[in-house]
């Protein structure tokens, strides 16, 4: 199983229709909030009617009818999605881990901060963020989605993916930032 997972897109779809495209056939996508209405769109980007999307709000989708966090199953894992700005993810990770162990998740994603974030706690939990497409804010500024796939046992491995320099000009040059 292959799972694209990306946040942060703010409207700015160019970079994300690009890793639709790149990473081949998924067979989920989740959208950790901030689509700014472009949510609408993902069924017809991702040209596949079997793969599961999962997208939830943001801070800044104010008029979005997408739910706030979501608890869902991915093989045998339990995972809560959410944007995490109710978390104070900005300051720290402690809030959203404590959160996903008293709701006795597996894996906790979020998005908000801009910067991939991937970490194995000792107790099981793991803790992702995909960064983001359109405006990332960590060192080097690279767009960044994350992947998860189950292998045949149904262990989860995650990669946190970086697009190239040339999809970045191409992108700042849309923008008209480039070239």
């Amino acid at each position: 199983m292959r799972i694209l997972i990306v946040s942060d897109t703010h409207r700015r779809d160019g970079n994300f229709r690009r890793v639709l495209e790149k990473t081949g056939p998924i067979d989920m996508l989740i959208h950790l909030g901030d689509t700014e209405g472009s949510e609408s769109y993902f069924r017809e980007w991702v040209d596949n009617d079997v793969c599961v999307i999962h997208v939830v709000r943001g801070n800044n989708d104010f008029f979005s009818f997408c739910d706030r966090e979501k608890e869902i199953s991915i093989g045998r894992y339990r995972a809560l999605l959410t944007h995490g700005h109710m978390y104070g993810v900005s300051l720290g990770t402690e809030g959203i881990k404590d959160e996903a162990r008293a709701r006795k998740v597996d894996i906790v994603m979020y998005g908000h901060t801009h910067k991939p974030h991937l970490e194995y706690c000792r107790d099981g939990l793991v803790v992702l963020n995909p960064g983001s497409l359109s405006y990332p804010r960590q060192e080097g500024r690279k767009p960044s989605y994350m992947l998860m796939e189950l292998d045949r046992q149904g262990e989860a491995h995650f990669t946190i993916c970086y697009l190239e320099d040339e999809d970045r000009n191409q992108e700042l040059e849309q923008m008209g930032i480039w070239g």
